[in-house]
């Protein structure tokens, strides 16, 4: 159980967060297209043909845009506003293309990113993979403690350790990592505060909690006056 979250954090660490922040790099370069420019920003007057804003659990915020060359694009974003409520089929809109895919839309002062749109959000990013480290590594503790025969028994169980653990690690990487996309830190000051903080409030709960353990024999209740 432990390999799955250690293997979701290994790819985010060692592959999704390199890919993104180079694709977000890349498209901070982009210049308007212009001759002899191939990854460049091309600028679209395309038609509104439809949208969909469906809020609630299951949303969806998509448009549906067509060109004169007859070729529909169905545009996702990640919420209705600023824009995309706005939008009656037939409008006219301007999009801004990257890599074959439609980066914004706007149509007179507004303006919407799309979801397809790099982000420089490399922080929460670095949050979730440091979460799923840090579960696998409560669970590789756990499974020690099996091993070692301390399975089941206090302070290793679920309700002393495990449950306070893994709520303390996920607003711990939260905060964090919130706090430094906020701020503008770099992504490894994620991990380098949130790993450090749960590892000394694991070993204080744990010191806690077999300080509360009474000696085997004893029993609560009290001998016969």
């Amino acid at each position: 159980m432990s390999l799955i979250p250690a293997l979701i954090s290994g790819f985010l660490f060692a592959v999704a967060l390199p890919d993104d922040s180079r694709r977000y790099a890349d498209y901070a370069a982009a210049e308007p297209c212009g001759d002899g420019t191939d990854d460049c920003l091309r600028t679209l007057p395309l038609t509104v043909d439809h949208t969909v804003v469906k809020k609630g659990r299951n949303g969806k915020f998509e448009a549906t845009l067509s060109g004169t060359a007859s070729r529909k694009a169905v545009v996702r974003f990640g919420d209705p506003g600023p824009l995309l409520a706005r939008l009656e089929p037939g409008d006219q809109v301007t999009a801004t293309v990257w890599r074959g895919a439609v980066m914004t839309v706007a149509k007179g002062d507004l303006r919407q990113s799309s979801a397809d749109e790099p982000r420089d959000d490399a922080q929460m990013t670095a949050g979730l993979g440091t979460f799923t480290g840090l579960v696998a590594a409560l669970g590789l503790g756990f499974a020690t403690a099996w091993l070692a025969g301390f399975g089941g028994r206090e302070p290793w169980t679920w309700r002393s350790l495990g449950m306070p653990l893994l709520i303390g690690a996920a607003i711990t990487t939260l905060a964090v990592a919130l706090t430094a996309f906020l701020i503008g830190l770099p992504w490894w000051v994620v991990p380098g505060v949130s790993v450090p903080f749960v590892a000394y409030a694991a070993r204080q709960l744990h010191r806690y909690r077999r300080r509360s353990v009474p000696p085997r024999g004893m029993t609560d209740s009290s001998p016969a006056a």
